[in-house]
């Protein structure tokens, strides 16, 4: 990376970081909600979402885009890091809830009696906070382990990181996983005594977020732009010429895998208090599929990429959800083949593409004869040599 793309990317980043993390909320925080320039409560709350959306596809991109693992189970990461955060969020409701008691409100309808033993370290933020990004990492590290072990590559690791997503999926289905089932977890109230449902939590959360994401992009720059990093990328290029060269490609993979699984899961603990609720639909193996489209769009290996496509794709997606609501998984799927057909390097390589095809243009129309001269050249005639060394 050059010194001048270098000091023009750190510039660029502060001035949307500024945009992101101090004008947004401040238009949303001091202006009359009748002016021109207001940022309203449910606008916030939607961009804080779309921030979550962001990391999760960085996490992606950090896998499939530099290292060339196709995990179609990060969702289940995003989702593991959510419920622990939302096991903290439903243990601060208290006696809120429907049912007047302390215990949350899916054990009460169940019948416990009593706070299952692996919920009363959730009472504690910190703990809550922190487990959001070790859960996924050790689950992350143990599937890894086994399955980079065992040399599992290409297609088949996207099929067993699917089979695993699924395999959640059911668990946390089930009533007596003690996760509240179907419905998941719901109703939060308070997030470290605050109301969670006033603006000025939701703009804390939003500006929580935002900052979440500028810091993983600038440690996912910095761990792309070291000679791990370029491992990394050979290993994606060829695994077999870096094994050959002595460096043990595995333990690279299951590294990255697990740097993966710990940053989808801060962003799911952060994507929870904003939309309020976590059940297992969110890790079901279709919105793995959506994240893959998002850094698809925006453009893999490039970190500015799958954030670009993460608000490209939601925004279109809140669109047409309300507008062709029968018609948004034929848009997504139609959308994902016009990129991988004619746009290979996303949203993002779209102006460098375009300006490679206006060069090869112009090479054409400068090197085609003039209007009306339909003549050849000239062949070398017989008592010409063509070859003047013979």
């Amino acid at each position: 990376m050059s010194a001048t793309f270098r000091k023009t990317e750190i510039i660029l980043l502060g001035i949307l970081a500024f945009i992101a993390l101090v004008l947004l909320p401040a238009l949303n925080a001091w202006t009359p909600p009748e002016s021109f320039f207001h940022i309203s409560n449910f606008t916030i709350n939607l961009y804080g979402k779309y921030l979550s959306y962001a990391v999760l596809a960085i996490s992606v991109d950090l896998l499939w885009g530099f290292t060339g693992l196709l995990s179609l189970g990060q969702c289940l990461f995003f989702s593991l890091g959510g419920y622990a955060f939302g096991m903290y969020l439903a243990l601060k409701v208290g006696k809120l809830g429907q049912y007047k008691q302390d215990l949350p409100d899916f054990m009460v309808f169940l019948g416990y009696k009593e706070l299952p033993a692996h919920w009363e370290p959730f009472r504690h933020f910190w703990f809550a906070a922190s487990a959001s990004a070790l859960v996924p990492a050790l689950v992350a590290l143990a599937f890894g382990y086994l399955a980079f072990r065992a040399k599992i590559r290409g297609v088949y690791f996207s099929i067993l990181t699917q089979a695993l997503t699924y395999a959640g999926c059911l668990m946390f289905f089930q009533n007596s996983f003690m996760f509240g089932g179907n419905n998941g977890l719901t109703d939060f109230k308070f997030v470290l005594g605050h109301d969670i449902r006033n603006a000025a939590t939701q703009r804390g959360l939003y500006i929580a977020t935002g900052a979440l994401l500028f810091l993983t992009y600038i440690f996912c720059r910095w761990l792309t732009q070291s000679k791990f990093g370029k491992i990394q990328r050979a290993v994606r290029d060829s695994e077999n010429r870096v094994l050959f060269s002595g460096y043990a490609a595995p333990n690279y993979k299951l590294f990255v895998f697990v740097i993966a699984a710990a940053i989808a899961g801060l962003a799911g603990a952060l994507y929870v208090p904003q939309v309020g609720i976590i059940n297992p639909s969110e890790m079901a193996t279709d919105k793995s599929l959506e994240a893959i489209v998002w850094v698809a769009v925006g453009g893999r290996g490039t970190l500015v990429g799958p954030v670009v496509g993460a608000f490209a794709v939601n925004a279109l997606k809140s669109w047409a959800t309300r507008a062709f609501p029968d018609l948004w998984l034929i848009i997504l799927g139609g959308m994902f083949t016009l990129v991988v057909l004619f746009m290979p390097k996303g949203l993002v390589g779209l102006p460098g593409q375009l300006y490679s095809l206006w060069q090869k243009i112009s090479r054409r129309r400068t090197n085609a004869p003039p209007d009306g001269d339909t003549s050849f050249p000239e062949a070398p005639s017989d008592h010409q040599n063509p070859n003047p060394e013979s």
